[in-house]
């Protein structure tokens, strides 16, 4: 059975407990809904005009996550699960999430299964969660299952916060440096021009450059960092519609010469432990395949993981079918081969998914620790080779007097 009801938007007129007169907007899946709605904010409705259907909801990852936990912990308590969507859907309030945990309510009353309820909002939850809480489903472990995808879900939230703090502070204060620079070039240094051409005197190499440099700056700059702004927006908007182009740019970064590893580790991380939970769950090898083609977030890894399942498909071994992929390291396959031939393969993919968490953590403490080394060898050298630059030619006039 699956669920085919979609919402509407209403726009209603209607008088408050005082008599004031109010009027708005709603989201419902019939008429007899948005009027029961209104009536439980006190609202009299006086008129109730359909709009059309209802924008899909948008929903935040992160609530996603909160969701998962608070039902974990409602359905532990003994509450049905019926019982404990009416209660999250009447408790949060805002966004995309209590629409469509009201949807799932509804649907679970009429009879619909949890795991295909949520099949109707796997934008939202992915195809991953949607098969985690199939199997959970069978097995009678529901809570437990929610349970483990909320913690799965916090600890990919941590790294992914760990890993954008690591990246953003040094790219940011680098963009501020060349900005710093940039400023110089263009106000302070063409006053150092007027005074050097009155010395009438060779200038060193350095300060010739400098001098150049500014110059071009001052002529150029403007519209070459509109060039390169409209160029960053082409070239994101290409990303966004081109699946070629957002795989190179996956590509590309498990190349960066520090953060590479640590992308790479991530992934593998992610990849083990979706494969590792589906196949304790009790899923069989070439069905979880299906639910893994946006675990990891990187599409070179995503791509990988069709051409794994079409090969085991063909009868080849996993590991083999891994070698083949080409993006996953040695020392990860190796002990998947291992385990095939001993029939542990989903304690081994957990186990090396607790391994590469532990490898991207050491990797984001270590990057940490370097940033600000590399900060200020960065800013030393473009504000300080500019100084140096520009009081050459004083200190070369200096010794001559």
């Amino acid at each position: 059975m699956m669920s085919t009801a979609s919402e509407m938007r209403f726009a209603w007129r209607g008088m408050d407990a005082e008599g004031k007169e109010r009027h708005g907007k709603i989201i419902a899946s019939d008429a007899l809904s948005a009027r029961a709605s209104l009536r439980r904010e006190g609202v009299i409705v006086v008129g109730l005009d359909m709009l059309g259907a209802a924008p899909p909801p948008k929903v935040k990852a992160a609530e996603i996550t909160v969701f998962t936990r608070q039902l974990a912990g409602l359905l532990r308590a003994g509450l049905p699960l019926a019982g404990a969507l009416d209660l999250l859907g009447s408790s949060a309030t805002g966004g995309g999430l209590p629409r469509i945990v009201r949807t799932l309510a509804r649907d679970i009353t009429r009879g619909v299964r949890f795991s295909t309820a949520l099949a109707q909002h796997a934008a939202a939850f992915g195809a991953l969660y949607c098969q985690l809480v199939s199997v959970g489903e069978v097995a009678g472990a529901l809570p437990a299952v929610l349970a483990r995808l909320a913690d799965d879900r916090e600890r990919a939230a941590s790294q992914r916060a760990r890993l954008r703090a690591a990246l953003t502070y040094p790219v940011m204060v680098l963009l501020l440096s060349l900005a710093i620079t940039a400023g110089l070039l263009i106000g302070v240094v063409p006053t150092f021009k007027t005074i050097f051409d009155g010395f009438g005197a060779a200038l060193p190499a350095p300060t010739r450059f400098v001098l150049a440099l500014s110059d071009g700056v001052a002529r150029v700059g403007v519209p070459f960092a509109v060039m390169c702004a409209c160029g960053v927006i082409v070239a994101s908007n290409w990303m966004k519609r081109s699946p070629d182009a957002r795989e190179a740019a996956d590509r590309a970064s498990l190349r960066l010469p520090l953060a590479g590893k640590l992308l790479r580790s991530l992934a593998v991380a992610r990849w083990s432990r979706a494969l590792g939970t589906l196949l304790a769950a009790g899923t069989p090898l070439s069905d979880a395949f299906a639910s893994l083609t946006h675990a990891t977030g990187n599409r070179l890894f995503d791509r990988a993981t069709v051409d794994i399942a079409a090969r085991l498909r063909n009868g080849e071994r996993l590991a083999a079918a891994m070698r083949a992929a080409g993006c996953f390291p040695q020392d990860v396959v190796q002990p998947i081969a291992v385990a095939e031939e001993s029939g542990s393969l989903d304690a081994m993919l957990l186990d090396l998914a607790t391994l590469a968490d532990r490898q991207v953590d050491e990797r984001i403490g270590a990057f940490a620790s370097l940033r600000e080394p590399i900060v200020i060898a960065v800013l030393g050298a473009l504000v300080g080779g500019l100084v140096i630059a520009m009081y050459l030619p004083i200190i070369h006039l200096g010794n001559v007097v």
